[in-house]
């Protein structure tokens, strides 16, 4: 049986909502655009209808490479920040999401939201300074537990060598056992504190790194590249990106249990403010999984320390990767829902 032919007042009720909203049919051309988005792109729906997306965008790659991945992949892609331009008009900045849709056949919808730097910058700073605060009470909180732990240990091992039975030795081994686990904790809490060391850095060399070593803990998980290999190599410590990287994507596997995917993507992002300087081009990198996304209660505050929403966390790992990458001049961000969490990393590029 056919199909009823499609007609643009199917959408209508599009027209009410505050999201700038648009639909491709299955050539790519413009058939709706609701009134929200016109207000976003400063051009009247009227003379978009029926134009090629390709055309109208032609100066929006990270737009039509969403637009593509979404069609080719069937799935829903998620760009937080890029810049849109549209018939001359100065760049616009926004976050947009690209979905398949199933009627009209082949069609795609996008979604489109403005980004206010402004208060992406303040939530970032506070998140800061919160983070740096927290940290220092913790490496303080640190030194005076680790001197103890060494006296604790070394009692116990005393201890063990007096001890007239065997089966007795079973309790000293809990205390020494116990008094190494929190001497490894200490030592993570005061680990990202050293001075990193620059030199140039390839990023998709790291995130390779990264792969492989991922793939030996966890062979069952699918890992999936999609790099920009046009990026350039950036001056950062290695060691501590391929910490950083690690620690995120060990968070996926663990939230997953070892099955499911996790894609490493690499993009140019423009006009990004990090450290509060502003950078016509930077480098995002993304680690994206698609597991049971982060408890909302805890979205917040992931990279505080101590801080896990997985029984048995110790709450670190994140809260040592934001650290690394602050020390490389960088920044992380996260959004996440069922089926999707995405880390952000965005780093500087040589000018």
């Amino acid at each position: 049986m056919s199909m009823p032919p499609f007609s643009p007042t199917d959408y209508s009720g599009l027209d009410y909502l505050s999201t700038g909203t648009m639909i491709l049919d299955a050539g790519r051309r413009i058939i709706y655009v609701n009134p929200a988005a016109e207000t976003l792109l400063g051009v009247s729906g009227a003379l978009l209808l029926g134009d090629d997306v390709m055309s109208v965008f032609e100066r929006s790659p990270e737009l039509l490479a969403a637009v593509q991945t979404a069609c080719t992949q069937q799935e829903t892609v998620i760009e937080y920040e890029l810049d849109v331009v549209v018939s001359g008009h100065p760049p616009i900045r926004l976050s947009c999401s690209v979905s398949p849709l199933d009627k009209p056949q082949d069609a795609v919808l996008i979604e489109m939201r403005a980004v206010d730097p402004h208060l992406r910058i303040a939530r970032l700073e506070q998140a800061r300074l919160q983070q740096e605060a927290n940290r220092e009470l913790l490496r303080n909180l640190a030194h005076e537990i680790k001197n103890p732990l060494g006296g604790i240990r070394g009692a116990a091992q005393l201890l063990e060598h007096e001890l007239p039975r065997e089966s007795l030795r079973e309790y000293t081994q809990v205390i020494i056992k116990e008094s190494d686990r929190l001497q490894s904790l200490m030592e993570r809490l005061l680990t990202p504190h050293r001075m990193p060391r620059f030199g140039a850095v390839n990023i998709h060399e790291v995130l390779e790194r990264v792969r492989s070593l991922i793939l030996a803990e966890t062979p069952s998980m699918s890992l999936r590249r999609d790099y920009d290999i046009s990026l350039p190599e950036i001056r950062a410590d290695a060691e501590q990106l391929i910490q950083a990287t690690l620690n995120i994507a060990r968070n996926a596997v663990q939230a997953m249990h070892g099955q499911g995917e996790i894609i490493f993507k690499t993009r140019v992002a423009r006009q990004i403010t990090l450290e509060s300087r502003r950078y016509q081009l930077g480098m995002r990198v993304e680690i994206i999984d698609n597991g049971p996304g982060i408890p909302e209660e805890i979205r917040e505050q992931i990279f505080f320390p101590l801080v896990s929403g997985r029984e048995g966390g110790s709450g670190l790992g994140l809260a040592v990767a934001q650290t690394l990458v602050a020390q490389n001049h960088g920044t992380i961000d996260c959004e996440s829902r069922p089926g999707r969490t995405a880390f952000s990393i965005f780093l500087p590029l040589p000018g």
